[in-house]
This record gives C-alpha cells, structure tokens and sequence, in this order.
C-alpha cells in the first residue's frame, strides 16, 4: 500500500508454492490454478502488515474486505473499482446487512453467524467470491472472442465434499460463462438435507457424482487428477484448494472484531481476543492465523475437532498421523460423527500453516529470507511424502511445535458432548446451534474455563440448524417451546429434498472421473 494508504498502482504482490520448486507468480495465476505445478499451494511470498487497521472499525462489510484484499491483490491486476465491485456482487445475495452478525451467547462468548449466504453454511464467504473472480479472469481472458471460438479460455472445477462445502462451490459457480463444475461425495455419508442441495442445481454446467468411498476417497481422487499430466493437458483445473478462499476468510476476523468492540462496554481497539473454530480442513482458522500477523490482536486461535482428531494429536504430540481416534485404534478409516463436514483424514490447508511454522524455524539460523524459503519447503515437501508414504510423519522439531502452540490451542469433542452442547445453549438462551457450531462453542467453554472468563471469545457458526435437522432434534426433542416447523426450518429450504436430483453415480476411480469430465467437456 502506498504511505497515505491507498493502493500502490506499481507494487507487485508475489505468491509461492509450499513445495518450494515454484515461486512469483500473480494473483491471477493463483486464482486460474488453485494448485501449483510442483503440487505445492499457493502462499503469499510475505504475510503484510495492515498498518491502519485501527481505523477500519466503522467500515461495512464489503468496504473491509476490499481494504484486506487490497494488501495482497495488485491494482495492476484488479483495479480497485473492479475489486470492489466484485466483493459488492459476492456479498449482495447474503440475507443478512451485516453479512456475518455476531450474537452474544453468554457474557464474553459471542457467536459469528456465517450461514446467511446462499446455502446456509459459511462455505458461502469463500465460494461466492472465488467464482466471481474466476468470472472477472475468464471475461478479461475472453474479450473479443465468440462463444465458440477454439481458443476461448476455460475452467473445470473439481471439488470433493462431506457437504458444505461442495454445496457453496456449485452455487458459487452455477451459471458462470465457461466454467463447468464437478463436485464428488461420499455416496450415503453425507447429510440427506446437504445431498439434496448438491444435487438439486438444475444448471447445466453443474454435474454432481456419488463416490462409491469415503470422503478421503474423494480427496485422493482430487488430488491424482491434479497430478495427472493428461488431465490438466485436457482440463484447466481449479479446485477448492485456492488461496482465494483463504483471502476471503481473513475478514471475519476483522469484522467480528470490530462487531464486538461495538457491543462491549468494556472491549477496547488494541484489547486481545480469542477466536474458537470448528475445523475440517482448516482454511477459516488459517485466514485467522494471517489475520494475527496482519496485526490484529489475537489471543489465541482454538482449534476445534470433532473424534476425527488428526489436528488436536498434532498440537498435543508433534506428530501428524492419519488414524481413527477412538474405539478400534490406528487405521486408515473415518468415524462416522454427528458434525460430518468435520469427518477428515487429513486437513489439506495445513501444509500452507506448516510452510510458515518451518520458515519461522529456518530463520534461526541467520541466513537470508531466500535461504528460509526454500528450507521451508524442503521441509514441507519431505513431511507429505512421508504422510504418503507412511501415513504419518513427526514429531516435528520441537521449535515448530513450539510456535505452532504460540498461537493455537486444540480441543477434540465428542458426539455426546455436541448433544450435550445443542441443548445446554437452547435451554439458557434459546438460540439453537447446528452441530459444527456446537462443536466450537463447546471447545470455547474449555477455553473460557482456562482464562477465568477474562478474555472475550468468538466462536464461528458455520452453518443454519436446519441443515442438520435429524441432530437437532435429537438434542431438542420434548424441550420447551422448540418446533422443527416454526424455530427450525426457513421457508426458503422448506422443499429441498423434494427437488429433482441430477447425480452421477461413479467407481472410485480416478480414471473414471476423469472420464465423466471429458465427456461432459466435449473433449
């Protein structure tokens, strides 16, 4: 940013890839390949300082987030008006003014609603703008051109899901001018109410497909396609993966911010708070991680899993191993939970928190930035070929567990305690929680009974009750005044699973999906 805080016309934002073989690459290639070449994710090549931020407080949701934006986009690339209006149409389907209200739950435990988008869930924040930034892309790319022109550019989204997050990547999508879009899940293990609104979208560029697997399946699935030569030679892909949806995130951690500071009597600008968040693959808790070095005073970032714990066991151990937690020991399957969109092997956004804890390490040692870098991503790359090869790798040296408890703390929450959570906020103050949401304002219960209630918490709420009704109803059935009908189900969602279904069963097969894409692609 230029001195007087606007946006430097000349400057040049940069981003790397985690893997190391990659570096300097635009904003725009980042957001058109979700994945480096090297197999790598993309990562700014330094986390900027938001030298102002003190004085964002009265901004609106959409002005925040282009003053974010803006330390990590080049206006050469974007212009700042285009910039702005893109977040404007992302933000403007959203039913709530404020985008993401915060409500309070009890004194110094305030809940983010992120479930006023499109689908309910607070997938929404990141995918409504990653697809209108790949429209701006696309349109820039395609000026001029017709409609069938052979060297019109075009993308092939390719996503895999428990839920959420496939959902809000087609509504994302739906509709957009070159872009076809192909969300795999788990067949049977996701949410009868999330299936249906993966599989209801009548546009014709989204096609849905039923994995005969498991939802790591589906992530193994996605990530032989990436890897595949002929794949990317036939398809441009993106995936769900791009640090656009990371970019997205780091607001919340503003905007809630400043929320609470408005609704606290004795909440300061400068005073610490902590943020507690249900996580899967963690990118909304690594959007808060740039949101601390960014400046923004943060306490801690607690991270909250469901009994598939893989993160939790990191923080406690230095080791990150794929198993199942709980009865049955180590093995290679996921348990089955009441918070789905939670139930993961591995977390895919972790190695982008990795790259930066392992560059903290390197620099130790006195050499240049350049020299860290590359540690780092020698670092990175050995320990994913030993998850792959071994299904495992740490503990990680002991100064990068240490930084990474610095910032973090962890909890694992179980099935009964989710129930326990759903009714205990219900019968205090009537407010019903879906069970992602509970999950976090369990774990923030933990972490207020660590620091005596002296510090405030936001939790995140991730998605609408509604969307997981058969948990609610389990918690709440025969409690006062709850009605599935009349403090459950929004009107707008009444008849989902009364919708005609467009899906694609296929084998868990890489190889097969790929040939369902190029079918449908007209290759």
């Amino acid at each position: 940013m230029a001195p007087n805080g606007t946006a430097d016309e000349n400057a040049s934002y940069r981003y790397l890839s985690t893997r190391g073989q990659d570096s300097g690459f635009s904003f725009e290639e980042v957001v058109l390949n979700s994945v480096a070449p090297d197999g790598g994710l993309y990562i700014p090549e330094e986390i900027p300082r938001a030298t102002s931020w003190e004085s964002w407080g009265d901004l609106s949701f959409p002005e925040l987030a282009f003053e974010i934006m803006s330390l990590y986009i080049s206006p050469s690339e974007i212009p700042p008006a285009d910039l702005k209006a893109i977040i404007a149409r992302s933000y403007s389907s959203f039913r709530s003014p404020d985008v993401t209200p915060l409500v309070q739950l009890r004194e110094n435990h305030h809940l983010l609603e992120l479930f006023h988008g499109p689908t309910f869930a607070s997938k929404d924040i990141a995918s409504q703008f990653l697809g209108n930034l790949l429209e701006y892309f696309l349109a820039k790319k395609n000026q001029g051109k017709t409609s069938t022109a052979a060297d019109r550019h075009r993308l092939t989204f390719v996503g895999a899901t428990r839920g959420d997050a496939g959902s809000a990547a087609i509504h994302g999508l739906r509709g957009k001018e070159d872009i076809s879009v192909f969300v795999m899940f788990p067949q049977g293990q996701v949410a009868p109410f999330q299936e249906a609104q993966i599989t209801t979208v009548p546009d014709e560029n989204v096609c849905s497909l039923a994995v005969a697997g498991t939802f790591d399946d589906c992530q193994n699935l996605l990530r032989r396609l990436h890897a595949d030569r002929q794949a990317n030679e036939d398809f441009d892909l993106v995936s769900s993966r791009n640090w656009a949806h990371i970019l997205a995130q780091i607001v919340l951690y503003f905007y809630s911010y400043f929320s609470l500071v408005k609704k606290s009597a004795s909440l300061k600008i400068g005073d610490k708070v902590r943020f507690v968040i249900p996580t899967g693959k963690f990118g909304s808790i690594l959007a808060g991680y740039f949101a601390l070095h960014m400046g923004l005073p943060v306490d801690k970032l607690v991270i909250a899993t469901n009994e598939n714990d893989i993160l939790d066991r990191f923080w406690r151990t230095g080791r990150y191993e794929k198993q199942r937690a709980g009865r049955g020991g180590p093995g290679s399957g996921i348990k089955k939970t009441l918070s789905p969109a939670m139930d993961i092997l591995t977390s895919h956004n972790f190695e982008r928190l990795l790259w930066f804890l392992a560059c903290e390490f390197a620099s130790s040692a006195g050499m240049d930035q350049l020299w860290n870098q590359r540690q780092a991503s020698q670092e990175v790359s050995q320990w994913f070929q030993e998850l792959d090869g071994k299904g495992f790798f740490g503990p990680v040296y002991r100064d990068v567990i240490r930084s990474a408890r610095r910032d973090f703390e962890s909890e694992r929450i179980t099935d009964h305690q989710t129930i326990e959570t759903i009714r205990a906020v219900y019968r205090r103050c009537g407010y019903i929680l879906d069970p992602h949401s509970a999950v976090g304002a369990a774990a923030t219960q933990r972490s207020m009974h660590r620091t005596h209630a002296s510090i405030p918490h936001i939790s995140f709420s991730t998605a609408h009750p509604a969307k997981f009704s058969e948990t609610v109803v389990k918690a709440l059935r025969g409690e006062n005044g709850f009605s599935v009908e009349t403090t459950l189900m929004p009107t707008e969602l009444a008849d989902l699973e009364k919708r005609e279904k467009r899906v694609t069963p296929v084998e868990n097969d890489w190889q097969k999906v790929r040939e369902i894409i190029k079918a449908r692609n007209g290759n």
